[in-house]
């Protein structure tokens, strides 16, 4: 199956998975139980998450996937945006949306859908990053709305999900340009607070890093889980069945420690809530 194929297929999916999610979506609903059902759907259509569910929460902006035993609920003000990886044979998907189920009008969501979708229009073979990031930019503006700096749009590409370019949500000076065939995503981010994420803790999303030698027996099945179940894609803690969860704890900690995976702290505004808007585009 050829690139175009795979992607074809995928968006097709990705509709689906997306209005699924929507769906789903409501009040006093645990975040752990949309995770999953979001998870065991991609599975359903034949694909497979190409990372765990990330579901974020008012100032929580991205990388946050819930707990094995998380009792987080979502309540009706609350803005919750919902990233989704999709993958066939590591041709990856990524998209994102955020609702608020108190405030359909909400004007953070509508900037961050707006600009994405003007965003959108302008992108064809030659168009330079920095020219995707001025249209961003400047309709945000316009709608007097704050984007976040320091998380962007990206290329993707097999089993590479940050592959390489990076698409800012403000203006730049980045001249290089978007070919024929390239995948990417454009990723809005708009925020009532700083406009800047921090890491914060503990991080609940891995991936491998590096093969490398460690006695501990758990630690071993966890690395050679995430090389090859896994596909060198992130994965959850939650994921890790048959195993203590403090045995997990301290493997992968180790793993961490030498290297061997990579971990993907939750990012945080400082006091502002933060919505988003994704799609990945195969530019033709």
């Amino acid at each position: 199956m050829e690139k175009v194929e795979y992607y074809e297929k995928l968006f097709k999916i990705s509709a689906k998975v997306l209005d699924y999610a929507r769906k789903i979506i409501k009040e006093d609903t645990k975040i752990l139980e949309i995770a999953e059902k979001i998870e065991n759907k991609i599975y359903q259509l034949n694909a497979k998450p190409a990372w765990p569910l990330n579901i974020c929460i008012n100032e929580m902006a991205a990388h946050y996937t819930p707990e094995k035993n998380d009792e987080k609920e979502i309540k009706s003000d609350d803005l919750v945006k919902v990233d989704v990886g999709i993958h066939i044979d590591g041709y990856i998907i990524d998209s994102a949306f955020t609702v608020c189920l108190a405030d359909e009008n909400n004007k953070l969501i509508e900037a961050s859908e707006i600009a994405l979708e003007n965003a959108l229009k302008i992108v064809k073979p030659g168009i330079k990053v920095k020219e995707i990031s001025e249209k961003i930019y400047s309709t945000l503006k316009e709608l007097n709305v704050k984007p976040i700096i320091n998380l962007c749009g990206h290329s993707i590409e097999r089993y590479v999900i940050h592959a390489g370019i990076t698409i800012p949500n403000v203006s730049n000076n980045i001249e290089t340009k978007i070919e024929k065939g390239d995948v990417i995503a454009i990723e809005v981010f708009t925020t009532s607070g700083s406009g800047w994420v921090e890491e914060s803790y503990p991080p609940n999303i891995f991936a491998f890093s590096e093969k490398k030698g460690v006695r501990m027996s758990e630690a071993r099945k966890i690395l050679e889980l995430a090389e090859k179940k896994f596909e060198k894609l992130p994965f959850a803690k939650r994921w890790i069945k048959d195993m203590a969860e403090g045995k997990i704890d301290i493997a992968i900690s180790k793993l961490v420690e030498i290297g061997a995976l990579k971990d993907y702290p939750p990012l945080k505004e400082s006091f502002g809530k933060v919505a988003v808007s994704e799609k990945t585009i195969l530019v033709e």
